[in-house]
């Protein structure tokens, strides 16, 4: 039992570190369209971001990928940087089937790309055989999952709050914390080392 809690810390930390404060960033600009009415759409939404990061460890712990760490540096904040981005234009409009499907199929995407970024820490902490480190891969991943789901409620609590307290409508929220999230990510995208390359 002691070695599950050692994995799944480590899962918790991995999005609840603020000096590693990416995956925060992302969670937040998935989250902020959405209200306390539509947690299950947003649970079901952080559950494949989970899927998306666990597939490209997976990948990564058994050999099939590799990336330079460069690029998956850089690719991590224009993720967020995106998801921003839609939510600005999409903000005050009706989500419809299409456009979940879309943002699904992104999210998982966006999980890839960040599982990667993770990835060569995880294969450095836990030497053996790839088959060896499925168990704790696992036990990792329901760490990630646990974290991004308090991370989702703490952002629906705010929004919460700031939509009842503080009278601001959803369209108003969302454009709010996209655009704080995009003042964030902008200067790591102008910092990354690609640019000197």
């Amino acid at each position: 039992m002691s070695d599950f809690w050692i994995f799944f810390k480590v899962g918790l930390h991995h999005v609840l570190d603020i000096h590693g404060y990416d995956h925060l960033l992302f969670l937040i600009a998935l989250s902020v369209p959405y209200s306390s009415r539509d947690w299950k759409r947003i649970l079901i939404l952080v559950s494949f971001f989970t899927v998306g990061h666990s597939v490209s460890m997976l990948l990564s712990v058994f050999n099939v990928v590799s990336v330079k760490t460069i690029w998956i540096e850089f690719l991590i904040p224009c993720t967020i940087l995106i998801a921003a981005l839609f939510n600005l234009i999409m903000a005050g409009k009706s989500a419809k089937t299409g456009t979940i499907s879309f943002i699904a199929g992104t999210t998982i995407f966006f999980g890839i790309i960040h599982g990667l970024g993770f990835s060569n820490y995880f294969n450095s902490i836990l030497p053996g055989k790839p088959t060896e480190k499925l168990i704790p891969l696992s036990e990792f991943a329901l760490g990630i999952e646990c974290a991004q789901i308090m991370v989702v409620i703490a952002v629906l609590i705010l929004a919460f709050i700031a939509q009842t307290l503080f009278r601001f409508n959803k369209r108003d929220f969302t454009l709010i914390m996209s655009s704080f999230v995009i003042g964030v990510v902008i200067p790591l995208l102008i910092q990354n080392p690609i640019w000197s390359k």
